[in-house]
């Protein structure tokens, strides 16, 4: 009995596969209980390892949206307020975090938008022939302009036999053909005018669409040999920059003229990272006309982070409803996406409001006028923000 009770004690011999169960910290050699050593935090995974699982880390991390999306939308789009009240008071497992939710809503979004406007091609079409003044304006003859007139009007003709143009724009196609034959008929007067003094031995009047599109600094039409731009307090490398900086916009202003959608395209592609920057200055606004609510910059951030995601959903869904109108045309379906589509612009400024009022629990009054205190400033920064993104595009891109 004694020899037997002394063996037992023996087990702790399976100690050495304990031991080897549990590998050694490679930065301070604790043993490794979890993916993070508890003595030094390293993770037990580097970034020397196949690609794809690295790639699905950065994938799990930046779109860990799982299941939790599902209750996460619902809530953010129909209850003002309810997501970030939530998370105040520490229920957060159950929903996706702000910043992933904003981060993924925007991605998303702005991919909608560009497949709704790259869809739209139709619709462009039509903006395009009614921007589209060169080949009018440029014409030296009348046997000229008249054939460009007739060109431009046949392809409008065309553009309303397409299904995708429905019969409630037909307003809007009667209206560029109208423009057009008011160009052409500004155009004949100057062409007439021209031919009389010409024929009297005098100079020609000067062309109105000579040079429209050149950049003027000091009153100087820009150019880069005679009249380029030179700071003087700037090194030469950067005054060539900037030179080269209004080549690019001068070419792709005469461009936009043209085709339009190479504005709008370059004018999305910079929006995200403009509104990125708008966020957290939003979330500055809020703070300023909180301040005697005491709250921590970082709560203001929250609010700000769900108040841009329920915009990118709202964008997102304006995008999805533009799609399904292209898709169903004239139909009887259409003046019903067409209110829905209203609905949601409607909705826009009423749940940001409620949003407002519900999170910082003022009065009807206080909130209406901090509502429209920071609206109205939001609004400044998004102008200055949109006008820097129009330069953006049309000097980088």
């Amino acid at each position: 009995m004694n020899s037997e009770s002394a063996a037992a004690p023996v087990v702790p011999a399976a100690a050495p596969v304990a031991a080897e169960a549990h590998k050694p910290c490679a930065n301070c050699g604790a043993p490794m209980y979890g993916p993070f050593c508890y003595a030094c935090g390293q993770p037990e995974k580097g970034m020397v390892r196949h690609l794809a699982s690295v790639m699905s880390d950065v994938a799990d991390t930046i779109f860990n949206v799982d299941s939790r999306i599902f209750r996460s939308i619902a809530p953010l789009y129909f209850r003002p307020g309810f997501l970030t009240t939530e998370y105040f008071v520490g229920r957060r497992t159950r929903y996706v975090t702000p910043f992933r939710l904003f981060f993924f809503l925007c991605v998303i979004s702005f991919f909608a938008i560009q497949i709704a406007l790259n869809l739209n091609d139709a619709k462009f079409d039509l903006l395009k022939i009614a921007q589209n003044r060169g080949n009018i304006e440029q014409a030296l003859t009348e046997a000229e302009l008249d054939k460009n007139l007739q060109d431009a009007l046949s392809r409008l003709e065309d553009a309303r036999k397409v299904p995708e143009i429905p019969a409630a724009d037909a307003a809007e196609l009667d209206q560029v053909i109208a423009n057009l034959r008011q160009q052409a008929d500004q155009r004949r007067a100057w062409i007439k005018r021209k031919q009389e003094a010409q024929a009297k031995g005098e100079p020609p009047p000067r062309d109105p669409n000579e040079d429209t599109d050149d950049l003027s600094f000091d009153g100087t039409p820009w150019d880069p040999s005679r009249h380029p731009i030179a700071v003087g307090w700037l090194p030469a490398f950067a005054n060539a920059k900037l030179n080269e900086m209004a080549m690019r916009a001068r070419d792709n202003i005469k461009a936009a003229r043209n085709d339009p959608r190479h504005l709008v395209a370059g004018i999305f592609s910079v929006l995200p990272q403009t509104l990125f920057v708008l966020m957290p200055l939003f979330a500055v606004l809020l703070k300023i006309v909180y301040i005697f609510k005491r709250r921590l910059y970082m709560e203001h951030l929250m609010v700000a982070l769900h108040s841009h995601a329920f915009i990118f959903l709202s964008l997102l869904l304006i995008a999805l409803l533009s799609l399904l109108k292209s898709a169903v045309g004239a139909g009887g379906l259409r003046p019903l996406v067409s209110l829905a589509e209203a609905a949601v612009w409607t909705w826009l400024p009423i749940y940001l409001f409620l949003m407002q009022k519900r999170v910082y629990r003022q009065g009807w009054f206080m909130t209406t006028f901090k509502y429209g205190l920071i609206g109205i400033s939001y609004l400044i920064l998004l102008c200055f923000g949109l006008a820097g993104a129009l330069v953006a595009t049309l000097t980088l891109a």
